[in-house]
C-alpha cells in the first residue's frame, strides 16, 4: 500500500443535505483531485492499470476526484476521502490471477452419470404401468 497522499489536492465546497443553517454557511464538503500520469510513487504498468479499471472516475484532464460529505467537520471529510481514495487505487492495483482451465476426473464423471441414473430409476418407479 502505497502513500501517495503528497500528491493529492483538496477542494471545498458546501455540503447538501441534512444539517441546518451549518450546511448554508460551512463549506464541509471534500473533494480529492489526484493528477494520474504526474504521480511519482507508480511506474508506467502501474498508471496504466490505474488507469484503465479506473477510467470512469477520471475525467478528459486525466484528474481522479471523489467527492465525501459524510460528516459534519471537513477535517473529517478530509480523512475519509484520503483513506477512500487510497483504498480505491490499492483495489486498482491488484491483478486476477488468470484461471486455469480443468476437466472433471473419471470417478466424478462416473458419480454423476450413476446419481443421474438412480433419479431417473427413482421416477420411472413412480409411473403407474398398466
Amino acid at each position: 500500500m502505497k502513500d501517495f497522499t503528497k500528491e493529492l489536492n483538496f477542494k471545498t465546497s458546501r455540503s447538501s443535505g441534512a444539517g441546518g443553517q451549518n450546511v448554508n454557511k460551512v463549506e464541509t464538503a471534500v473533494t480529492v483531485l489526484w493528477k494520474v500520469d504526474e504521480s511519482e510513487f507508480f511506474n508506467e504498468r502501474q498508471k496504466a492499470l490505474i488507469q484503465e479499471k479506473l477510467k470512469n472516475r477520471i475525467n478528459l484532464e486525466g484528474l481522479l476526484f471523489l467527492t465525501v460529505s459524510e460528516s459534519r467537520t471537513q477535517l473529517m471529510n478530509k480523512n475519509k476521502a484520503i483513506e477512500k481514495i487510497i483504498d480505491i487505487v490499492n483495489k486498482a492495483l491488484i491483478v486476477p490471477r488468470t484461471r486455469i482451465a480443468t476437466k472433471p476426473s473419471r470417478a466424478k464423471k462416473e458419480k454423476r452419470l450413476d446419481t443421474k441414473k438412480k433419479i431417473s430409476e427413482k421416477k420411472e418407479n413412480r409411473k403407474f404401468k398398466y
